[in-house]
């Protein structure tokens, strides 16, 4: 048996129950790994909710982590026992001490990375590597919107759009996040609570911006459309304010506006996308561009806790669970 965090109905944070379960051996294809470190991304708190149903109840949250492969299922010749692995994605479940693996979802660590680094890089670094390099490509002179800039993904947004020779404008809640967003790269800062920030952005480029990617969802929407310059690109890829209503395909039509909503999993289908998007951003964070900001650690039976903190905006840049025997 092992202690994992589990979700018997959808709620609150207080449905993160720390319970005791059973994961078995690795079967054909498989290997299990003793997590390290375990990244917190705003998706496991709609699964939490019910914003997104990737599996019936009761299950293990959590999409990310990093740990040591301890058994490899027969026959399996790619992984070995001692491999430092990460992964991201599917099969929901990394909020544990351990869990089963399919071998091909896992990657390895380079040496030089962080156990800790790379759980809180996997899904936010392959994130916003497929939004700022295949999703719509930035381009030196490009204007970018990012909302949530002090964010997890979005302080990564800004620093990969900033190196690729992008004007970067970033909305933030706080002045503290306003700081936070200037050090991972934005040129131009707006407190959406201070001040409309459709206007500012009017005010910083009158003929709007080439591209907005927006992970708020139903607060910044139309405000995020009314922000694109002809033929823009709005990105929509997360729903932290809940899902939008409806837009007529007359809204777009005014200004010939481009409307996609971008999904990690659909850019890492085949093994060969997983690893080069990961090897991307390891190749970024060993080279600078990207600085991960590591800001909060928790313990994984205080999940729920840390789910709370991350609601409350209370937090900045990447949330890390760490199981209480792990050995970093």
């Amino acid at each position: 048996m092992v202690k994992a965090i589990r979700v018997h109905e959808l709620g609150g944070p207080e449905v993160l129950k720390w319970e005791d379960v059973e994961i078995g051996e690795p079967k054909e294809g498989e290997i299990r790994v003793k997590n390290k470190a375990i990244g917190l991304n705003f998706i496991d708190v709609s699964c939490r909710k019910g914003h997104f149903v990737l599996s019936p109840t009761p299950f293990t949250p959590g999409m990310e982590a990093v740990g040591v492969v301890t058994a490899v299922g027969p026959g399996l010749t790619e992984r070995k026992v001692g491999d430092v692995v990460a992964y991201a994605g599917l099969p929901m479940g990394s909020y544990s001490e351990e869990q089963i693996l399919p071998a091909n979802v896992a990657v390895p660590v380079p040496p030089s990375i962080d156990p800790i680094v790379a759980a809180a890089i996997m899904v936010k670094g392959m994130t916003a590597q497929f939004l700022v390099r295949r999703c719509f490509k930035v381009e030196s002179g490009h204007k970018v919107l990012i909302h949530a800039a002090a964010g997890g993904v979005g302080s990564l947004l800004c620093q990969w759009a900033n190196a690729l020779g992008a004007t970067v404008i970033g909305t933030v809640s706080t002045e503290e996040k306003a700081a936070h967003a200037k050090e991972n790269g934005c040129h131009h800062v707006i407190n959406y609570k201070n001040e409309d920030f459709v206007e500012a952005v009017k005010k910083i480029t009158p003929e709007g911006v080439h591209v907005v990617y927006d992970s708020v969802g139903r607060d910044t929407f139309k405000g995020s459309l009314a922000c694109l310059r002809s033929r823009g690109y709005m990105v929509s890829f997360g729903l932290a304010s809940g899902p939008p209503d409806s837009v007529p395909l007359s809204d777009l039509a005014t200004k010939s506006l481009f409307l996609t909503s971008g999904s990690l999993f659909q850019y890492i289908t085949t093994r060969d996308e997983l690893l080069e998007t990961a090897e991307d951003v390891f190749a970024n964070v060993a080279s600078g561009v990207l600085r991960v900001h590591v800001n909060h650690k928790y313990p994984l039976a205080q999940a729920a806790q840390a789910h709370a903190d991350v609601e409350s905006r209370k937090t900045t840049g990447s949330v890390v669970l760490i199981p209480d025997d792990a050995e970093l």
